[in-house]
Parts: C-alpha cells; sequence; structure tokens
C-alpha cells in the first residue's frame, strides 16, 4: 500500500495538556479509537513528551508496560496482555527512525511484518514510512518553553533526558487517509486534552 507525499490531511485538530499526566492521559484515550493497521508518525522537538504519550497509548492497548524511547535498539514490540483492558488488541510497535535516513532504510526493518497485527508508532518518521499505509495519524508535540526561541530538534539529535517536565504542550492531530476522513469521537473533555 502506498500512500503519497503530498496527500493533504483530512482535518486537524490541536489541543493543549499542561501536565506531563495529560500527555499521558491523552495518548490512553487515543488508543481507545486505536485498531491494528493503524500508524502514528510522532514529531516534536526534544522533551515534548513523544515517549510519554507513547506510554499511554500502550496503557491504553493493555500492552506490557515498560515503554521507553527504542533510540538504541530502532523498534521495540510490546505485546498485548492477556489480562489487560484489551485482550486480544493489537501490539504497539514503537520505532524510533532518527538515524534512518529513507524510506528504504525503514523497509530494511520490515514494518510491513507487524503493521496487520499492532498500531505502530514512528518517533521521527515524517517522510520516511507514509508508504508504510495509506492512511495514517500524524501527531506533532510542542513544548510551550522555547517555542519560536529554540529551533526544533533534528533526526540526527539525540534526546538522553527520560524526565517529562510539568508544562503547557501543544499537541497538533492530523488524520490521513480513508481510515481518518473524521476525527475519531474520544473519551473525555475535548479528546482528554484542553482546546
Amino acid at each position: 500500500m502506498s500512500a503519497p507525499d503530498e496527500l493533504t490531511a483530512n482535518w486537524e485538530k490541536t489541543f493543549t495538556a499542561t501536565t506531563a499526566e495529560q500527555t499521558h492521559a491523552f495518548g490512553a484515550r487515543l488508543a481507545e479509537v486505536l485498531q491494528a493497521g493503524d500508524l502514528l508518525v510522532l514529531s516534536g522537538e526534544l522533551g515534548a513528551g513523544k515517549t510519554t504519550f507513547t506510554q499511554g497509548l500502550g496503557e491504553g492497548l493493555g500492552v506490557r508496560p515498560g515503554i521507553i524511547s527504542p533510540t538504541f535498539v530502532l523498534v521495540r514490540i510490546h505485546p498485548n496482555l492477556p489480562d489487560g483492558p484489551r485482550p486480544g488488541g493489537p501490539d504497539l510497535v514503537h520505532v524510533d527512525a532518527y538515524r534512518l535516513g529513507s524510506a528504504a532504510e525503514i523497509d530494511d526493518i520490515d514494518l510491513e511484518n507487524t503493521m496487520d497485527s499492532s498500531v505502530t508508532v514512528v518517533e521521527w518518521g515524517h517522510e520516511r514510512v507514509e508508504h508504510l499505509s495509506e492512511s495514517r495519524l500524524e501527531i506533532d508535540l510542542h513544548r510551550a518553553i522555547g517555542l519560536g526561541a529554540a529551533p526544533a530538534a533534528t533526526p540526527g539529535s539525540l534526546d538522553f533526558d527520560a524526565e517529562d517536565t510539568d508544562e503547557p504542550r501543544t499537541i497538533v492531530v492530523r488524520g490521513y487517509g480513508p481510515r481518518w476522513a473524521d476525527f475519531p469521537a474520544l473519551a473525555g473533555p475535548d479528546g482528554g486534552a484542553a482546546c
């Protein structure tokens, strides 16, 4: 399945999370509408909350806990737990593509074998993974501190700080392709984050 890079978003929604806990909770609420085969592409500067958001997704999907950034291994697979909130649900495949320079390098890690049975989350995946699915969610997380003052991190940057500080974040979600023709109904007020 191919998705053209120039495909425009069907919709765009912006949310604000004022704490790391709210970023986590937003991920957990979004997980409720996700299913096997869904592709999420995460972007954001260092410390923006990409891993915190993915930890929330994992909790909502009911996968094995212990989600950390896959920076050094490129891919981590978190299996669905039979006694979790979604027994029999999809696994979570968490990818960090910052060191991968092209779609061809993405193909080398063979994500196609897990796409149908998993929710796949790719950090730093913009312009690298769009060919994996005709539909995707792109999620941009931005820290309030330093917005406009500091440049966004580049794919060659490393973020060794595992702590997520409590500062406001803007979360921009865009839906592409037929799976995301409309914004999904999320639990909680405004999808779990303030508008």
